[in-house]
């Protein structure tokens, strides 16, 4: 018998332990792979205070790989004074890697492809997935920087990255390839190049973010259900 075979369910399959409503959630999430039950799930078990931090977090990043970025941030503002103060420096990185998500895209938005570029990168630091790098190869085909923006894409490729695998993924690194199909013949020497403005985007990018307002939030449904918890605990 394999050591696969040896090893209890929950650790074959990366879970915590037990059958919590978090546990349930993470079992969703990573078994079965409904990343909207899941998200039910998660808050349900904040509602409950089942590993508060843990489900917080695991339900933004859930929320942010299904596009949903401002309610992920809606969510941690709400409910992050629920968490442990052990908690608190890895939320405020999680809030900065949904930012600049948030950023990379309004950039994107208004044809300022290399502001978006830098985000993208320094985002891609914190928390690199798939999703990211689909939009930063973007901004590279936008700048006619065709190599770069197909090496960016060979991560995703090779299944590298969080979220590699994900049908709508997929499909948009279809959609890149296409673009940069007709520029393959092109030498990379003229495919190639370096933006002056970014080192000075970079000096000022941090405070930038503290000016940054994301997009007007969508309050999730849930957050009325999860409030006479909050409210117990403020007692």
């Amino acid at each position: 018998m394999s050591q696969t075979r040896d090893q209890p369910y929950h650790v074959v399959h990366k879970l915590p332990p037990g059958d919590s409503p978090y546990v349930r959630a993470k079992h969703v999430q990573l078994v079965e792979k409904d990343p909207e039950a899941a998200i039910v799930l998660f808050w349900k078990a904040i509602n409950a205070g089942d590993r508060v931090d843990s489900a917080l977090k695991d339900m933004a990043v859930v929320l942010k790989q299904q596009d949903r970025v401002d309610e992920a941030v809606e969510a941690i503002k709400s409910f992050r004074h629920l968490c442990s103060k052990q908690a608190q420096e890895s939320l405020d990185n999680v809030l900065i890697d949904l930012y600049k998500g948030n950023l990379g895209w309004a950039y994107m938005q208004k044809g300022n492809y290399t502001s978006a570029e830098v985000v993208y990168r320094k985002a891609q630091l914190i928390d690199p997935d798939a999703n990211k790098a689909c939009n930063l190869s973007h901004c590279l085909i936008k700048q006619a920087r065709y190599t770069e923006a197909r090496s960016v894409l060979e991560d995703v490729l090779l299944g590298k990255l969080s979220g590699s695998t994900e049908t709508k993924t997929i499909n948009r690194v279809k959609e890149l390839l296409q673009e940069l199909e007709p520029w393959q013949s092109i030498p990379p020497s003229l495919t190639t190049k370096k933006s002056s403005l970014e080192d000075a985007f970079l000096e000022g990018l941090d405070d930038l973010m503290n000016q940054w307002t994301p997009y007007r939030s969508r309050r999730l449904p849930i957050f009325e259900e999860i409030s006479p918890f909050r409210d117990q605990l403020a007692c």
